[in-house]
Parts: C-alpha cells; structure tokens; sequence
C-alpha cells in the first residue's frame, strides 16, 4: 500500500523525513591542499563564540547565535525560485489589493490614527510581509512603493501612548495579536531603507506593551498563542539599542504567552499555532539560558509529529485543528501552517545551528507548500494533504474539521491563508546563506541566486550560486571580491547524503563521507574562485510504520507520487468562497476565476517495491531544464521516476 501525495500539475517532491529528529553530529579529519592555501574540514556545528564584526548580533546577556540572518535585499533568488517570486507578483500576492476587503483603502482601521475602521486585523500585515519583501528582493519599484504607502501610514498614525493599528478589544482588553506581524513588516523596511523613523516607534511601542497590566496582557486566545512573535520583535530592537527594559518586557511576554513548555500536551492544537508558536521557548532560551526552554521547543516538534505527522511532507494533520483519530494522511493542513513552519525552521536554524531545521524547512517549502496554489500563483486553497486526490468546492466535513469549500482553489476565499501565503518563497529566499559568528557565511538553504554580503574585516564580497537543486545534485558558487580576502565558507551537507564531494578550482579536496553536517572551508578568496558542491542523491525508501505500514520513495532530497492526469473545471470565485471570506465591490471573479481539479485516471494503485533495494524496482528519468524556469510543473518537469514493473 502506498500513500499518495498529489500537488495539482505538480508532482509529489518531499523531503525524506527519518533524519527530522536526531540530528547527526559528527568531527572528521582536516583536509589540506597546501597549493591553495585551503582547509577542508567536516564539523559537527559551528561555533558560535566570536562576535561577527560586520553584522548586529545578539547582545549579552542573551545567548549568541549560531548563524545571523543576513539584512532584507542582501539576497536575490535566481532560477526556480525567482520565478515563483515573479508569478507570486504578477499572481495573486501582487495584485490581492484589488481583491481583498480587508486591503481596500476605504475604511481601514490601518489608515486610522485612532485605529478605527471597519476593516482592519492580521490580513494587511499578513499580506504586507511577504509582499514587500518580495519587492525588495525584485527591487520592484511598484511593490516598494505600495508597500511603503501602508508602512508610512503606520509610522505616521502611532498614538500618543505608543500604541499603534486597529484598536481592536477582546473583553474590554487591547488585543495586541495584530501588531506582531506588522512589527516584522516594520523591521524588514528598516533594514531595506534604514528609515530612522521605525527604531523611535518599536521603542514607544514597547515602553507601552510594558505598562500593560498582567491580567490585561497578551490575554486573548491569538494573542496568548502566538506571544512569541512579539518576543522575537523586541529582541530585533533590543540588539539595535540594548534598552534594558526590553528585557524586562521580554520576560513579561514569555510569562504572558500560552504555555509551551508541557512535557506531553499543548496549550492549544490548532496548526497555524503549534508551527508558529512551538518555538517561543526557544525565543526565550536566548535570555534564560534554561536548556529547558530550548527542549521544549523540541519536544513540542516531536510530540506533533509522533501522533500527527507519521507522513512525507514536513507538516502534520490538523486541518484547523489536530483531532484524535484523525491522523492518517487523508488530513490536511493549512496553508498559513505552512508558512509558519518555514518560518520557525529558519529562525531556529538561525539560533541552534541545528541542520534538522534546514531540513525540514525543505521538506515543507518544496513539497507541501508547492502544493496549495495552481501553478501560475493567482488562486491557492486553504488545506492541502499529503493523500489529496480531489479539490473541490464541496463541503468534507466531518472527515475535515470545518463546514465549507476548504479544498476549493480560490482567489477569493481562505482568508487568513489568502493574505499569510506571500511571505513563503520569499523568506525561505532570505534565509538561503547567513553569516557566522566568525566573520564567514553558510550556504542553508540551497538555491539559484546572488548574495552581497561583509566577511572578515568588513569586506564586501558576493556569491553566485548556481544550481538545479533540488532537482540535480550539484551546486556551484563563484567567488566575486576587489580583495583577495581570507574567510571561512560553510556548505551544509543533507543528512540524505552519504558521500559528498568537493571541489575548489577545480581540484577535489578529499573528505570522509558522514552525514548531517557541515563542510568548512577556509583560505584566501580571490575573484573568481569557484567551488562545486556534489550531493549524489539515491533511491531510498521510507516505511510509515503508524501508518499501516504505508511507503514513500525517495530520491535523494525528493519523493515522488503517481503522476495522476486531471480536469480542471472553472468555478465562480464569489460562489465557491469559504463563508468569512471578503472581496472588493469591484473585484472581478472572471478575472480571478476559482477551480475545482478531479482526477482524470486512475490512482488508487499500490507499489510493489523491492524495499532494500529500490533501484531495482525503480529507474529514475531526467529531462531538460526547462527554459520557463518550472522544473516541477506538469510538461516541463525536469525529473521523475518509473516503477520498473
């Protein structure tokens, strides 16, 4: 028997999750190739006691981290992710200003100084965060622009208190929940512009979350989940200023904020939460130092996937919420959880050096992510599972937990996921290389791309990287400096592959084969320096034990599913919406039609696998790159396999 996974016109890619949970640390031998003045070593982590000289850092007393998230617009995408990023702008993410009530510039609680407005919640910054980012890394002049008409209504309309948008109440309280999002708008403008308007506001913002009252702070159930996203804002602040209140406020909002911390329960089951908020005691590790706090973000990851997750894909089953019985992989997942994962496998990545959140990040970002829009980004739904062989509009309740169309691909439905989907692609973009404590930088996350950054002595360099990857298994990157300059390179190797190879100009440096790990090199960079990176990918087999014994075969970093052919039926947007959805008088369902996709051959088949050795059974099929640049879109795919039976 074998599980299926089905993403519209796109096959079935997913990460191999058997590495998730134990993290393989390993120490090798140090490699010299005297003639280059080069050092090749494979490292169990790196070390995070320098302080980088270039880039802010955590200040004492909080824990140093691992790896330091480079500034917005020192990254640009390349390759297949650039052009997700460009049909996200000319899709649906680009243009949801004239579709989305909740973005209309009449009434909107965001434009008011006293935060009134009938329209006015998480959406616009939910939207804003990703969309303009994504216009910072296009350097899009339109995108910027709009984007900075919403953020200078913000930094122009903070009332005298400190407060600041839609002055929402929960039982006679402010609910801050809002604000958390739009703080991370403000801080990715801030490091693209250096507005110097933004480091006065986030500091009156914060002097006033402080003078909140316990029993009125952080109290509703959105806010008291996600209390973690604003602890991560005044860490942002407290690095640029070193403010000691803001630590104060950081111990009141970990206090505050659900508790994440139980050893075999969660203060809540509801997906978006659990991937975004399972990783506030590790926020706080950073200012407890309690290696408590930094298990309990762990368990928290295991504990879901144990029971939820026993499936390819990265995510688990909680469609709104996880439900006991409900744990095969029929169930879905939001594409807000989605992006949220992502997110908090970057951050954590970012504070624990740990590769497991590399992986995952993956894991989700090229197969279940991939798999929640129609191929050309101008319509999305709101669930997406793993076995998900209709999308419809009819109501699946109570196999999923909610009443309605929720598999229904629709522009103008998913409220929540309609707004939260742009910052997807284009963060996993702005976590691909970070800088390390000892002036160097690591590749992360591996894709196409350009990143301008400083390395020893505050050295401007940058690095091309070019690759198919996830689709091929080698990845190159040319060295371009005016200096020659002496700094350590990180290459971080998929705990999937056991013989990685190295070559710098050229010459193969020798190293041990091991996995889950990094691969440090160090010498006098020059112009034009080239190092490629092979990761041979193999077949493997991966054995769902909780689930009836149910197999996905790997390639590598990808799974692969049954090519299923499909009709598609156009619906009406307005028709087939999700009953909390929102659109412009103007908005124009022909112009952004939803659909319905049904399968057009047969799939309920099993696999008959040799399991040892699946390259029997197996033979893997390469094609051309594509020149559209959608390697995992139906004609132009560029890789798959075929059962040899």
């Amino acid at each position: 028997m074998m599980h299926l996974l089905k993403f519209g016109k796109y096959s079935c890619k997913v990460f191999n999750l058997k590495t998730l949970f134990l993290p393989l640390f390993f120490c090798a031998e140090t490699f010299f190739a005297d003639a280059q003045h080069l050092t090749a070593t494979r490292i169990s982590a790196i070390d995070n006691q320098p302080v980088n000289a270039s880039y802010i850092s955590n200040r004492t007393p909080l824990q140093k981290q691992h790896f330091i998230k480079l500034p917005v617009g020192s990254i640009k995408a390349g390759g297949w992710l650039k052009k997700a990023l460009e049909l996200q702008r000319d899709g649906l993410t680009g243009n949801l200003g004239e579709i989305s009530i909740w973005l209309s510039k009449t009434d909107n609680a965001w434009l008011n100084r006293e935060g009134k407005g009938k329209y006015g919640w998480e959406e616009l910054p939910y939207w804003l965060k990703g969309y303009a980012d994504i216009g910072y890394m296009l350097n899009d002049p339109k995108m910027i622009k709009e984007a900075k008409f919403w953020i200078d209504a913000v930094l122009n309309n903070q009332r005298e208190n400190g407060d600041f948008g839609p002055d929402v109440r929960r039982k006679g309280n402010r609910d801050l929940w809002t604000n958390m999002p739009m703080l991370w708008c403000l801080q990715s403008y801030y490091e693209f512009t250096k507005d110097a308007r933004v480091i006065p506001f986030m500091t009156k913002y914060f002097r006033y979350e402080l003078a909140v009252p316990d029993n009125e702070f952080l109290e509703d159930y959105w806010e008291n989940s996600r209390g973690g996203d604003n602890l991560l804002s005044v860490y942002w602040l407290y690095n640029r200023t070193g403010e000691p209140f803001l630590l104060d406020l950081a111990a009141k909002i970990d206090k505050n904020t659900a508790n994440w911390r139980q050893n075999n329960n969660l203060p809540n089951w509801h997906n978006v939460n659990i991937a975004e908020c399972f990783r506030e005691p590790a926020t706080f590790y950073l200012q407890s130092h309690d290696q408590k706090d930094l298990n309990a973000t762990y368990n928290d990851f295991k504990l879901v996937r144990a029971i939820y997750g026993q499936v390819p894909g990265g995510m688990f089953g909680s469609d709104e919420n996880a439900r006991k019985g409900y744990d095969d992989p029929r169930q879905a997942v939001e594409t807000c959880g989605m992006v949220e994962q992502m997110t908090s496998d970057e951050m954590l990545l970012r504070d624990t050096g740990d590769p497991m959140w590399a992986e995952n990040c993956e894991n989700v970002a090229f197969n279940t992510f991939s798999a929640a829009f129609m191929p050309d980004y101008r319509s999305l739904r709101y669930l997406t599972a793993p076995n998900m062989v209709i999308s419809d509009s009819k109501n699946h309740h109570p196999g999923i937990a909610n009443e309605g169309p929720f598999l229904m691909m629709n522009p103008f439905s998913s409220r929540c996921c309609q707004h939260n989907h742009a910052a997807g692609w284009v963060y996993f973009a702005e976590n691909s290389w970070m800088a390390t404590p000892d002036n160097g930088l690591v590749a992360t996350l591996y894709t196409e791309g350009k990143v301008n950054a400083k390395v020893r002595k505050n050295r401007n360099i940058s690095i091309t990287e070019t690759t198919h990857y996830p689709f091929a298994d080698q990845i190159s990157f040319t060295i371009n400096a005016e200096k020659t300059t002496r700094f350590p390179l990180y290459l971080r190797v998929p705990a999937w592959c056991k013989n990685p190879s190295v070559k710098v100009n050229n010459k193969l440096i020798s190293l041990k084969s091991t996995e889950g790990n990094y691969i440090k090199l160090k010498k006098r960079w020059k112009n034009g320096d080239r190092i490629t990176l092979q990761l041979p990918m193999e077949l493997q087999v991966q054995k769902w034990t909780n689930n009836k014994n149910s197999i996905s075969v790997n390639y590598g970093p990808l799974t692969y599913s049954l090519k299923i052919d499909e009709n598609y039926t156009r619906k009406n947007s307005i028709a087939t919406a999700i009953g909390d959805s929102g659109w412009q008088p103007t908005a124009d369902p022909e112009k952004w039609p939803s659909y319905e996709i049904h399968p057009a051959s047969a799939w309920n088949y099993g696999l008959l696998i040799d399991e040892q050795h699946p390259e029997k059974s197996i033979e893997i099929i390469r094609r051309n790159w594509p020149q559209d640049r959608r390697p995992g879109h139906g004609r132009t795919r560029s890789i798959a396999v075929s059962s040899r039976n």
